[in-house]
């Protein structure tokens, strides 16, 4: 059993540091997991649920103002890319982050075609995001379920 636990824990701080050298998370993540104790145990995954029913709403918002043809109100586009940021650099989406910089430049600059590639970008790198951090999620359901305690991984 300990062994388990133990190869279930290395294959966690593997996981997890493969997240943050691909890109997908940064610090704020962390910051967001230690404040996560045994009296708000889903605390992560709560936060992390709300902003993905965030990222629907506002990605949905964003291509319904984008298809607007012809009369494409782009601070209304920049204004959900903006809201986006915010939550996507509350949680440490890194990626997203990154993206929704660019996002927001493009609807400065009303260019159309740029912003409809932000929004395809933002979409995937979304749910990619959301699948990796669900992986995650059950990497640490399986250590408490075979009697581990999920351990601290100290990315820097």
């Amino acid at each position: 059993m300990d062994a388990l636990v133990a190869q279930l824990q290395m294959q966690y701080r593997n996981y997890t540091v493969s997240l943050y050298q691909q890109g997908f998370l940064d610090d704020q993540f962390t910051e967001l997991k230690k404040l996560q104790d045994d009296a708000s145990p889903d605390f992560v995954a709560e936060v992390l649920s709300l902003f993905f029913e965030d990222c629907v709403k506002l990605i949905g918002n964003m291509a319904r103002a984008l298809d607007q043809t012809g009369t494409v109100d782009f601070s209304q586009v920049g204004a959900s890319v903006h809201q986006l940021k915010g939550s996507s650099s509350s949680v440490g989406a890194k990626r997203v982050k990154g993206l929704c910089v660019t996002f927001k430049e493009y609807c400065e600059a009303n260019n159309y075609e740029g912003c409809v590639r932000c929004l395809q970008q933002v979409d995937i790198e979304y749910k990619a995001l959301q699948t990796k951090l669900q992986d995650m999620f059950n990497l640490e359901k399986q250590i408490i379920q075979a009697g581990g305690k999920v351990p601290q991984v100290d990315i820097n």
